[in-house]
């Protein structure tokens, strides 16, 4: 079977579950409310990042890219869907090369999008203090951005596959995004930097500090996506429909 057939099939699916395009459009509104409001932020305080402020709604916003992620792989698993995903498509890694795949696009186009438009709003209530930021940086910034909330959605993707519940993978990810990543950076230091999460938001940072720069981070993030997917195409061998 040609890919592009199963592409578009899985992209139906994308566009008709309401949820999905719903949970791209929290991650817009999240990103770019919380950037607006820090934008209002004192830039007079110690070690004050005007591109991280900027882009900081990213840190509550990629709760709705891991949502999409998870829910998008998860779907399959209610009501025998992924029987009929694999009776119509037998082989079981063409067809989670093209889940992933209508993921990663969606989420990345967003991403951008989404980026720009924080950038933008925050920028507007920064005034000054983000002056000094130069168009490479900001470039790098954007582009990052949605490179970075691309991998956390399909990092997801593969963890729900692997677990084969979208509500274990929020109940997994969702504290350790919000929570746990930070308790482990004040306590352990530069191990944290390897961490998904904060590797790929050095990316995000006009200055940074530690062992990764902002696209070796993203690349530390790649290889935790790329893991995570190999898990879940494991499983998904492994496992009945």
């Amino acid at each position: 079977m040609e890919l592009t057939p199963v592409l578009r099939s899985e992209w139906l699916k994308i566009r008709t579950l309401r949820s999905l395009p719903g949970a791209l459009l929290a991650l817009f509104a999240a990103t770019v409310a919380f950037s607006a409001i820090a934008g209002v932020s004192d830039a007079s305080e110690p070690g004050f990042d005007p591109l991280f402020a900027s882009l900081s709604g990213v840190i509550p916003g990629q709760i709705a890219a891991i949502s999409f992620g998870a829910m998008a792989v998860s779907s399959e698993f209610h009501q025998g869907a992924l029987r009929l995903s694999l009776a119509a498509v037998p082989r079981r890694g063409r067809w989670f090369a093209a889940k992933a795949a209508v993921i990663a696009v969606p989420a990345f186009l967003v991403g951008l999008v989404t980026a720009l438009a924080a950038l933008l709003a925050a920028r507007a209530g920064l005034g000054a203090a983000a002056g000094g930021l130069s168009t490479g940086e900001q470039m790098r910034a954007v582009v990052g951005c949605g490179v970075y909330l691309m991998l956390m959605a399909l990092f997801a993707a593969g963890i729900a596959a692997l677990l084969r519940s979208g509500v274990a993978t929020l109940s997994l990810l969702v504290p350790f995004i919000l929570v746990v990543s930070f308790v482990i950076g004040d306590a352990t230091g530069t191990v944290a930097d390897f961490l998904p999460d904060k590797a790929g938001q050095l990316v995000l940072r006009e200055t940074y500090d530690g062992t990764l720069a902002p696209w070796s981070g993203l690349a530390v993030t790649a290889l935790w996506t790329a893991a995570a997917l190999l898990a879940g195409a494991w499983r998904l061998r492994r496992r009945d429909a």
